[in-house]
């Protein structure tokens, strides 16, 4: 298992075929201000791409965006709605199909409400993940060796993960209403860079 640093591209041909785990940093959560930093991709195999992207960067990464935008690899994520937008919004593709791990916890695992990657890594897997370089500078001209490692932990549990929260889905008869929820997040995403983030449409109000 290793982890590897590209910058502003992804090498061509560097993932097997089939679903690829992707998460995004950012310099902060208000997308249109706060550039896109990194994009972790994983195909499950073991090893993890981190592709670094400068300040200025014109996002010009085309090997990276046909992995992305191609509608035959699903995309895991955990929180799709967040990285969804970051990567429509820098990279200018929609990055689907989607399974979202932390939707597909809250359909499954109704008995908490603790849905966040940690969590869902102790209880499903035996794992732990550090969470403490989250809200690190990832707009630093160097990232640390920690920085590099919390990153790449964030998309190296998504297959694992995606495949026990597809049973559990299956077994409580929530699959086709995932599969709704997962299709509607490209549009969610585009609802949020559109001005409508902390607005419910479909509310009565």
């Amino acid at each position: 298992m290793a982890v590897y640093y590209h910058e502003e591209d992804l090498p061509e041909g560097v993932l097997a075929p089939g679903p690829v785990a992707v998460d995004t940093e950012t310099m902060g959560l208000i997308t249109s201000r706060d550039r896109l930093c990194v994009v972790q991709i994983s195909d499950g195999k073991g090893d993890e791409h981190l592709v670094r992207f400068a300040k200025g960067s014109a996002y010009d990464a085309p090997n990276l965006k046909a992995v992305l935008a191609d509608p035959s690899r699903v995309k895991l994520y955990h929180f799709a709605r967040f990285d969804l937008a970051a990567i429509e919004h820098y990279l200018g593709v929609t990055a689907a199909p989607v399974f979202c791990t932390k939707i597909a916890s809250k359909l499954v695992r109704t008995y908490t409400d603790r849905h966040g990657l940690k969590y869902l890594v102790s209880e499903l897997l035996g794992a732990d993940i550090s969470k403490q370089q989250q809200s690190s500078d990832w707009g630093a001209p160097v990232l640390t060796d920690a920085q590099r490692e919390y990153a790449a932990s964030d998309v190296r549990f998504l297959h694992r993960l995606r495949d026990i929260l597809a049973e559990r889905l299956e077994r409580e008869g929530r699959t086709a209403i995932a599969q709704a929820c997962f299709d509607f997040l490209p549009t969610r995403a585009r609802l949020d860079l559109a001005g409508w983030a902390d607005k419910d449409i479909f509310s009565h109000e």
